[in-house]
Formats: C-alpha cells, structure tokens, sequence
C-alpha cells in the first residue's frame, strides 16, 4: 500500500506562482509558432498536409529541448 503520509503537503505561494508562469511560457512556446506556421503555410500556399508536416515537426522539435527551455524560464522567473 502507498504511504502518503511522509508527502510535502505545503506548497508556497511563490513557488506556485512561479509553476503556473512557467507552464504558461511552456505551453505557449510549444503551440504558438507550430500553429502560425501550419495556419501560414496553409493559408499561402493551399497545401494542408504540408503545413500540417512542419507544425507538428517543428512542435516536436521545440518538444525534445522542452527541459532546457523549462530551465532557463524557471531561472528568468526567479
């Protein structure tokens, strides 16, 4: 069975702040510039598959360097 009891159950203000700011920046890194550049290749030039192919490429690109990007937002936010 699961011991819960030996758990941090407080969680300071600043350091959930800090969280929320930092997921924000996460995830507004992650889906913004995928989503301009399949809704700009697919409003200039028609193609939808080919949009679709660099935005999730570059979403995953962003996503593989996910951990150092988080590291330096967490250290700007601090």
């Amino acid at each position: 069975m699961i011991d819960f009891s030996k758990k941090k159950t407080e969680i300071s203000t600043e350091t959930l702040v800090n969280t929320i700011w930092v997921s924000s920046f996460l995830a507004m890194i992650f889906t913004l510039p995928p989503l301009g550049l399949f809704l700009g290749i697919y409003f200039w030039t028609g193609e939808l598959v080919i949009g679709a192919i660099i935005g999730f490429s570059v979403h995953f690109v962003t996503l593989a360097f996910s951990g150092r990007i988080s590291k330096i937002i967490t250290k700007i936010m601090s």
